[in-house]
Parts: structure tokens; sequence; C-alpha cells
């Protein structure tokens, strides 16, 4: 199968504007984040598909790949389907730009979910242990099947524990996305559902039309950049 890696890269960030663009060390986060998904060498093609200027034209002067995409976009999952829906593509893996420390293991490890014929979506997930995590609204949880498959997320505590003692793990949803192709182009023309609008998780609108999405555990990687605080925290890890 022809696997691809694109990035959807907004400027205007709600809560952290220009955060991509942000200096990390010496180059902008979106470029980190592009250069280590490159890096993993687990692709046929790379790119970052944004409706900024600013940040085309700085992958390009890194000598990286980058399309120009429609501003009114409502995601970035409805960025990435305009972006690849006339390319020759089986798999299409949705990377976050603000993940600025992406590795090669975890992105294995979604890969090789398609592995199995019946899986058309795929995601990451890691235990987490910390109670404020646990309990924190912008930590969405997930929990799963037997076979791995999502039984649903939420900005809620899932599974809660009617007994303290009972032995529970608790997993965080990681962001990043694998689809087979016709799998995305159906997501993207879907309506907005109800759970989705209720917990703001668009992932929601899968699982309300009858979609499987399959999880894979991994290991944290880093952090996201989503506020100024995330920023000082990926300087020090760099260091």
């Amino acid at each position: 199968m022809r696997f691809i890696a694109v990035i959807p890269a907004r400027y205007a960030a709600t809560r952290f504007p220009a955060k991509l663009m942000q200096m990390l060390g010496d180059k902008p986060v979106i470029v980190h984040t592009y250069n280590n998904t490159k890096a993993t060498g687990l692709f046929d093609e790379v790119f970052v598909v944004t409706d900024s200027t600013i940040i085309f034209d700085e992958i390009v002067k890194q000598g990286g790949k980058a399309i120009m995409s429609k501003k009114e976009h409502d995601s970035g999952t409805d960025r990435i389907a305009e972006a690849v829906e006339n390319l020759d593509v089986d798999v299409i893996v949705n990377v976050q730009g603000d993940e600025p420390f992406v590795q090669k293991e975890p992105l294995q490890k979604l890969c090789a979910l398609f592995n199995e014929k019946e899986v058309q979506i795929a995601s990451l997930m890691h235990i987490i242990t910390d109670e404020e995590m646990i309990t924190d609204p912008n930590c969405v949880k997930v929990v799963v099947k037997k076979n791995m498959d999502a039984l649903y997320f939420s900005r809620s505590v899932i599974p809660y524990k009617r007994e303290q003692l009972t032995n529970t793990d608790y997993y965080k949803h990681i962001g990043i996305y694998a689809y087979k192709k016709e799998a995305l182009l159906t997501f993207t023309g879907l309506p907005v559902s109800t759970l989705e609008k209720t917990e703001k998780l668009e992932q929601l609108r899968l699982l309300e039309n009858g979609f499987n999405i399959r999880l894979s555990i991994t290991t944290p990687w880093g952090v996201s950049i989503d506020t100024p605080k995330d920023l000082e925290k990926a300087k020090e890890i760099l260091k």
C-alpha cells in the first residue's frame, strides 16, 4: 500500500495564534514536525497543507513540500481531504502540526494496523496514571473493545470507577489519525453529529456513523504545542 503523511497547518490557531511559526531552537515548530515525520522513512510522501503563505513559504524555504488549501475549512481533516482527493494513495496519516517531537515507533505502530484488512481508520493512545490528567477535560480519554476498536472518546473520566479499588487503566487519546482514502473522504462528507457537537470531538462523528477506529498503545513522545507554556516545556525538552 502507498502511505503518505499530511500535516495540516493553520496559522490563526484560536488558543495560541501563530503557534506553528514560533521558534523552537533554530527552527519554527512546524518545521520540526515536518522534518521529524519525514525522518521516520515510513512514507512515500510527506507534505504540509496550509491556508497560510507564511507557513507555505517557510516549508518550501527549508526544502520541504507544501500545498496551499482553501481558508474556510472547519478542521484539519477537511483540509487534508481537499489535498488528497485526487492523489493516488491508499492510507493517509494525519500528523498534527503542533507535534514537533513526533517519532518513528508510534507512527510505525499506527501504519502496521492496516495489515488487518478490516481496518479503515486508526489512531494512537497511551496509558495515563496522573489523576490531574485523568480528570482534565482538555485530556481526551478513550475506552476500547477487546479487539482495540474504540468504544467511546470523552473529555469526562471514562471509565468511571464506581468502586475505587477496581483495577482500571486510563488511556489518553493521541490525536494522530490514519485513514484509508475512501474512509477519509466519506467522513468529511458527513454532517457534524450530535455527540461531536456536545464534546467538541470530531472523532465522535465517526463512531455515531458506524465507523470503527482501531487503536494502538504507544508511549508519550514529548509535548504538543497548544499554549505558550507548552512551548516553554518544548524548549526545555529540546535542550
